[in-house]
């Protein structure tokens, strides 16, 4: 019989990521929504990791005894900004604004400053619990280092994908295909781990 494993998301993009990357016949890997599980998660750590345990154990409480889950907490560090948006990525000038208002106000930020202080990375930590008599928690973490451009670039992304830039392929994250995507971005990576972890123990 197959382990059922929650991913504490409502987002179908990551949720195919998620599946292409955790492929395993041993597992069935569901939203919350396709689990049943509508839990009101307030988001108040100071840490990528903090945040991703947050969502984890609440959704936990709320799934099947034998339910492994997972979360995930990622946003865009910027150098020259002093890390920001960092765990505000998502909230940064409120949910509701769009990404497009989002990356041009960050590009203004950064008016004047030369590609060698542009530097930023994606980061993306993942929390399991696991369950049993005593669960067992951990966190991964999968970064991509690169640099903020100068406009918006492609449409095969979504969030802060478009103004960031990786050195070795010449162009944003939003201009890869799904394919290399996945093999070089910080949910990729972060991915990856997890499924190692979990492999050698199910």
């Amino acid at each position: 019989m197959s382990r059922r494993v929650i991913f504490a998301t409502g987002n179908e993009g990551k949720m195919r990521e998620i599946r292409m990357i955790l492929d395993n016949p041993e597992l069935q890997v569901l939203s919350m929504k396709e689990a049943g599980i509508a839990a009101d998660i307030v988001e108040d750590g100071s840490t990528f990791e903090e945040n991703a345990l947050i969502k984890a154990r609440a959704v936990a409480a709320c799934a099947g005894k034998g339910d492994i889950v997972l979360a995930d907490d990622s946003g865009l560090e910027i150098d020259y900004l002093g890390g920001e948006p960092g765990i505000y990525s998502a909230r940064y000038m409120g949910e509701d604004t769009s990404y497009r208002i989002k990356n041009a106000n960050l590009i203004g930020r950064l008016d004047g400053v030369p590609k060698e202080e542009r530097t930023a990375r994606f980061v993306c930590a993942i929390a399991a619990v696991i369950p049993g008599d005593e669960p067992e928690e951990f966190v991964v973490r999968g970064i991509i280092e690169g640099y903020i451009g100068w406009e918006e670039k492609g449409t095969n992304g979504f969030g802060y994908d478009p103004i960031f830039y990786v050195e070795e392929y010449g162009c944003s994250t939003a201009e890869l295909d799904s394919v290399t995507k996945n093999q070089i971005s910080h949910r990729g990576n972060a991915l990856r781990m997890m499924k190692e972890r979990l492999d050698g123990i199910l």
